[in-house]
């Protein structure tokens, strides 16, 4: 089985080597001889936007291929290859000889220049999501997936989420055990499911509070479990409960409690993603009791967590070291 993804001047170093770690961890868990192939147009050291540079191959012509992605880059070096006919023509060939194709973060952008997006549903990066909308209508952009499968496309949003969508790969290919195993191994704190949002909000809480509560999202992030009433959030930011109501909702656009409920409700739904039990769920992220748990979680999503976790589940859930 052989791997290839295609890079260019000015690719994004993490969107290659976050996915192939994947792969090549698959490769040593399972003892095989497949192979994990870093190709350009011209071949030779190739530099990233931040300055490594990678050796790649020329472009080959493969008889057996496995999976063909091209990585996302800066906006200059992207142009470039979308306008590279020649690379162009020899994706769009080894794309039709491959068990699977696709993209990563902005590489969307070139696949969809090659005529390969046409009447699929893809995902990117957020911050380009309507960019690609607009340039390429026949297109259907996933904006907050973390990653989509269409068929034998693949394609993922930004940098991490190329991880997530390389160990969903592994695990259609292998099973869960040997996914989990590798996350594990890159000492990932959970594995996310396509259909979960780019954008938790805890980010987005993080990004309008502009460093005011900064710190305190982090604690709860990492605190769900406990108790996270006004009261106790306040002390830890030393403010008095009736003004940290009133200036983390002007932060954050949120109220300190439907905060809370919005991440205990985002981390809930990602364990059920990874197949944990509902009382598993509940419990780890701070909820009463499963009947509180089933009832806010229908609420927000329309959907029993049961029901959520049936039609969604990658797998079981991560197995413990």
């Amino acid at each position: 089985m052989r791997t290839i993804f295609l890079v260019f001047p000015g690719f994004q170093l993490l969107d290659l080597s976050g996915p192939a770690a994947v792969f090549g961890g698959a490769a040593e868990g399972l003892g095989n001889d497949a192979e994990v192939v870093t190709v350009s147009a011209e071949g030779g050291a190739v530099m990233s936007s931040c300055g490594v540079a990678v050796a790649t191959l020329p472009l080959p012509a493969f008889d057996t291929l496995d999976t063909l992605l091209v990585v996302g880059g800066d906006s200059p070096g992207l142009r470039a290859l979308m306008g590279d006919r020649r690379t162009g023509e020899w994706f769009r060939r080894a794309a039709a000889t491959a068990r699977r194709y696709g993209s990563i973060c902005s590489g969307a952008f070139a696949l969809a220049a090659w005529g390969l997006t046409d009447g699929r549903r893809v995902a990117t990066h957020w911050n380009g999501a309507h960019l690609l909308a607009e340039g390429f209508p026949g297109t259907e952009v996933d904006a907050d997936a973390m990653f989509v499968e269409d068929g034998a496309l693949w394609t993922s949003a930004g940098v991490t989420a190329g991880i997530d969508m390389a160990l969903a790969m592994v695990e259609r290919d292998h099973g869960p055990r040997l996914a989990n195993a590798i996350a594990r191994r890159l000492v990932l704190s959970v594995r996310r499911p396509g259909n979960q949002s780019q954008y938790s909000p805890l980010l987005r809480a993080q990004a309008k509070a502009a460093g005011r509560y900064a710190d305190l999202v982090g604690y709860i992030a990492a605190n769900l479990e406990q108790k996270l009433d006004v009261e106790t959030l306040a002390a830890r930011v030393r403010e008095t409960p009736r003004s940290f109501h009133r200036n983390f909702r002007a932060a954050t656009g949120k109220t300190p409690a439907a905060f809370v409920t919005a991440a205990r409700l985002d981390r809930a739904r990602a364990l059920l993603g990874e197949g944990a039990p509902v009382k598993t769920a509940a419990a780890a992220c701070g909820f009463s009791s499963p009947e509180h748990f089933t009832k806010s979680f229908s609420g927000a999503f329309g959907l029993s967590p049961a029901a959520w976790r049936s039609l969604n589940a990658t797998g079981s859930a991560p197995l413990r070291q």
